[in-house]
């Protein structure tokens, strides 16, 4: 596999354009579209992807190492095929609709100004994570990990206490029927 290093790829259209099988350290990508791709087994190490869409790719066994994802568009993927080792990375101003993060360990990722619709973190480990202003609509939490997350200015989110670990996750006054919907009463 070849090795890419201190590169950047601005506007490149990788649905026509054939992305290169490699491993890739240090590098940016800027106004890319990746959306359908096939991106099995590379490895992105210290990269950044910036107004990206990666929307319905393909990222079995695909490494991610610290990542940095900034207004992209990431529809639909199954972070659960991608590698686990190693697996770091953050997000910001990022749309994530309909991924699935089911059975990862992702402590302390910070998730800020994404929306996380319909997004499934069943059996998740996210302990520490950090949903700094992220919309919940219809996400998915089942014996999730959510133990000392930050959900005070998340919004939208439906958690059952009782089958979620949430000890010392931090929450706001505003969005507490988020961890009351089950009981269906009214808060005003």
């Amino acid at each position: 596999m070849n090795y890419i290093t201190d590169q950047s790829f601005i506007n490149k259209n990788f649905t026509n354009d054939k992305f290169e099988k490699a491993e890739y350290e240090n590098c940016e990508f800027i106004g890319c579209d990746f959306s359908n791709v096939d991106l099995t087994e590379i490895v992105f190490s210290e990269c950044v992807f910036i107004d990206c869409n990666l929307s319905n790719s393909t990222i079995l066994e695909t490494a991610f190492r610290e990542i940095t994802f900034k207004n992209c568009k990431l529809l639909g993927l199954r972070w659960d095929k991608s590698k686990r080792m190693g697996l770091r990375f953050t997000f910001e101003n990022c749309q994530l609709q309909h991924s699935v993060f089911y059975q990862l360990k992702i402590p302390k990722t910070k998730f800020t100004n994404c929306n996380l619709s319909d997004v499934d973190f069943a059996e998740a480990d996210l302990h520490g994570c950090i949903f700094e202003n992220c919309d919940f609509q219809n996400a998915m939490f089942e014996n999730t990990n959510l133990q000392k997350c930050d959900f005070r200015t998340a919004y939208n989110f439906a958690i059952n206490p009782e089958t979620n670990k949430i000890r010392k996750a931090t929450f706001s006054k505003n969005n507490l029927e988020g961890l009351l919907y089950k009981y269906d009463i009214r808060i005003d």
